[in-house]
């Protein structure tokens, strides 16, 4: 029997466009490995269009909201079709920033320091007073993320104490509460991670901005990024980092792939800012430059993920 894949693309989260990319670059790729592929749009009827395509396999290139949280991964098992990537769980506690650090946390994993604010936290207390005390408690700068969005979307990067109001309505825009992160500076370095039961960290990847911060346009527009292999610290800082990947890997639970990112300060201590359980695979994605540095080209990339999704 010829194994028939549904690439699940698309959806409805704010990062639609980039799943898109993402989706027809793996729909390529099973082509040209000669696998009968379909791409499937993900919205309200995907049920009835996963039926009718009579799929045995789901490889999602879905980004955010509805694709990595857990949802779509909910709907597939209970269809009794494999699919690649993270389980229920692991993709869940992973869209959650806030869920991700705790579990670092529990694990012994370093993290930079953080607080969560609530919505109605703000409202009842006032957001200029939670301000105040927010920067005479964790001092400047800081990060404020909304912990369910990916693709740096409704993150600032706060200098000023007056920025912080601004920086917290971007954040509840798309949340009922915000993450507030130290802001570490340092080295952005990111972890490709492949495997299931025994996962390997590819090789790692230095990011530099050209605008100096690593945002939504920075990852999606060719040339506004570097990333340099391999990154400029020691093969034993790497090793440390590769580590620790694995680890936080492992305590979320993933499967399939994941990418984790880092930031190392200048004594060299690296600090897991967050777990990618489906990393983009655009042009210019980090996951397929860390495979083809292990000597993995895209093709064998994406077959090695259907493997690993049958494993399962």
């Amino acid at each position: 029997m010829t194994l028939k894949i549904g690439v699940l693309m698309g959806g409805r989260s704010s990062e639609r466009d980039v799943s898109l990319r993402t989706g027809d670059a793996i729909h390529s790729a099973l082509q040209v490995k000669g696998y009968n592929a379909v791409k499937i749009d993900v919205g309200f009827d995907i049920v009835e269009r996963i039926k009718e395509a009579g799929i045995d396999l789901a490889f999602l290139a879905l980004h955010g909201r509805y694709g990595e949280d857990g949802t779509i991964q909910g709907m597939l098992e209970m269809l009794d079709i494999p699919y690649t990537g993270s389980g229920v769980l692991a993709s869940a506690l992973a869209m959650d920033k806030i869920a991700t650090k705790k579990m670092l946390l529990f694990e012994g994993l370093p993290t930079p320091r953080f607080k969560t604010i609530s919505r109605l936290e703000a409202m009842a207390e006032g957001l200029e007073n939670v301000c105040g005390q927010l920067a005479q408690e964790m001092g400047l700068p800081l990060v404020i993320k909304a912990p369910t969005q990916g693709s740096t979307i409704g993150i600032s990067f706060v200098r000023q104490e007056e920025e912080l109001v601004k920086a917290f309505e971007l954040a509840f825009k798309y949340d009922p509460a915000a993450l507030v992160e130290e802001f570490i500076e340092g080295i952005e370095l990111t972890a490709s991670v492949l495997g299931n039961d025994n996962p390997e960290a590819l090789p790692l990847i230095e990011i530099v901005s050209a605008t100096g911060v690593y945002d939504y346009e920075a990852k999606y527009t060719a040339g506004m990024s570097d990333h340099i292999i391999p990154p400029r610290i020691s093969p034993e800082g790497q090793d440390k980092v590769k580590s620790l990947a694995v680890s936080a890997y492992k305590a979320i639970g993933c499967r399939g792939l994941a990418r984790v990112d880092f930031i190392i300060d200048h004594s060299g201590a690296p600090y897991i800012l967050e777990i990618n359980t489906l990393p983009g695979m655009t042009a210019t994605s980090l996951f397929p430059d860390a495979a083809r540095a292990a000597g993995i080209e895209f093709p064998e990339l994406v077959e090695t993920l259907v493997r690993l999704a049958l494993e399962k």
